[in-house]
């Protein structure tokens, strides 16, 4: 993949010395006694990632959830970016909005620095130019009217809310009520995927199954899903990397228990003589071992409640964690884990959460276990399960509780 243009090099390196400038300025304002840790948050995060090209930069950051080769459902509900009709239709501007803004309430966090997250506007737009390597140039769409919202409501109705859900339910596809989706989106951007569809997945094209007034109506009815938006959020101040790690160190040991993914079965006996393939003879113990490490939200709630011993980490990027996140958990996100070093080495249980709810938390829990710490575990259901509930967390002004969701789609209609 072609490297950072001179011109994204010039920007990186006056970003660079920026934040050296930054750093002289307020060396001095630092109060008496002992030397404060770096702050966790956005400057600390950046310079984690600053030095990336696009692909790199990519790979992690974004390929835990879209996957390494951009397609998606690598985790959650994360799309295609590599999509032909969506490059085709998403302007540079959509991207980066995209990019900056994230989607508020799932688990596309805001990566941004405006918004708390790594990326300053040179990644920011390493990342725009990575993608757009990937596939078409985008075309020019024409501008549009939407159409009549009834005709538009009973089109979706039956074709669209099992996938896409509405303003109330998230579907196992992009959420178009989502207010960034709706801040980044044009009109014409929405009919474009409504005609032409996502080839590849279950995002069928209806240009041919649907008038032109249809699908006019149908964006109408899209758009007006974003008229329920709330307040600006107010993002809590940056997490500064001295929060304490222990909840409750008085308190007693939880005592959990786990779940565990279940293994595939064994492969079918083949028919008598069929050729060797080189694979185990059936009958050997299967591959996959069950790992026991995931813990539900009803367990941790109740060892909360009991103020237990733990530790709650939020694998998030740290803008998440500014929007809300559990009350008394640390901002360790997945693409900057240095502040594992201080996790201590007692047997405390640790927990880790994302919004996946599984993916990011599960990079945090692998590193802590390959760390020797064996009572490091993944909030089963996540964050947003913990927020729907009601259970304690520290929010900013305007959050609202995340939509229900759909249970996510089977491996094959991906």
């Amino acid at each position: 993949m072609q490297g950072v243009n001179r011109a994204l090099f010039g920007r990186l390196f006056v970003a660079f010395l920026a934040f050296l400038v930054f750093l002289g300025c307020n060396s001095g304002s630092a109060t008496p006694g002992p030397k404060p840790k770096p702050a966790q948050g956005s400057a600390l995060a950046a310079a984690a990632v600053s030095g990336l090209a696009g692909q790199p930069l990519y790979l992690k950051l974004c390929a835990p959830c879209h996957g390494a080769d951009a397609k998606g459902y690598a985790a959650d509900h994360a799309p295609s970016l590599v999509n032909p009709t969506f490059l085709e239709s998403a302007s540079d501007d959509f991207l980066r909005q995209s990019i900056v803004a994230g989607r508020p309430g799932t688990s596309m966090a805001a990566y941004g620095q405006s918004r708390g997250g790594p990326l300053d506007d040179a990644g920011v737009d390493r990342l725009v130019t990575f993608l757009r390597e990937q596939g078409p140039a985008p075309k020019p769409l024409p501008p549009m009217t939407p159409g009549d919202f009834q005709t538009g409501l009973a089109i979706c109705t039956q074709r669209c809310l099992s996938c896409h859900g509405d303003a109330k339910t998230r579907g196992e596809a992009v959420s178009l009520a989502n207010p960034q989706f709706q801040a980044a989106a044009t009109d014409s951007f929405v009919r474009y995927a409504v005609a032409k569809g996502r080839p590849g997945t279950k995002m069928e094209a209806f240009t041919g199954k649907l008038s032109e007034a249809e699908i006019d109506a149908v964006v109408g009815y899209v758009r007006a899903l974003g008229n329920g938006g709330g307040p600006p959020v107010k993002l809590l101040p940056e997490p500064t990397g001295q929060e304490p790690l222990v909840l409750n160190p008085s308190g007693k040991n939880p005592s959990f228990s786990l779940r565990a993914d279940p293994c595939p079965p064994p492969p079918p006996t083949p028919p008598a003589g069929t050729p060797p393939t080189g694979t185990p003879p059936t009958g050997t113990p299967p591959v996959c071992k069950p790992d026991p490490r995931f813990v539900s939200v009803d367990q941790v709630a109740k060892a909360f409640a009991g103020k237990q011993r733990m530790v709650i980490i939020d694998a998030r990027p740290p803008s998440e964690w500014r929007r809300v996140h559990i009350t008394g958990a640390v901002s360790i996100p997945y693409h900057d884990m240095k502040r594992l070093d201080e996790a201590p080495k007692d047997g405390t249980w640790i927990i880790a959460y994302c919004a996946c709810p599984h993916h990011l938390s599960g990079i945090v829990v692998d590193e802590l276990r390959k760390r020797g710490y064996a009572h490091a575990v993944v909030l089963d259901e996540g964050i947003n399960e913990w927020h729907r509930r009601g259970l304690p967390v520290t929010a900013a002004e305007g959050v609202q509780k995340p939509l229900s969701e759909a249970p996510p789609p089977p491996a094959t209609l991906r």
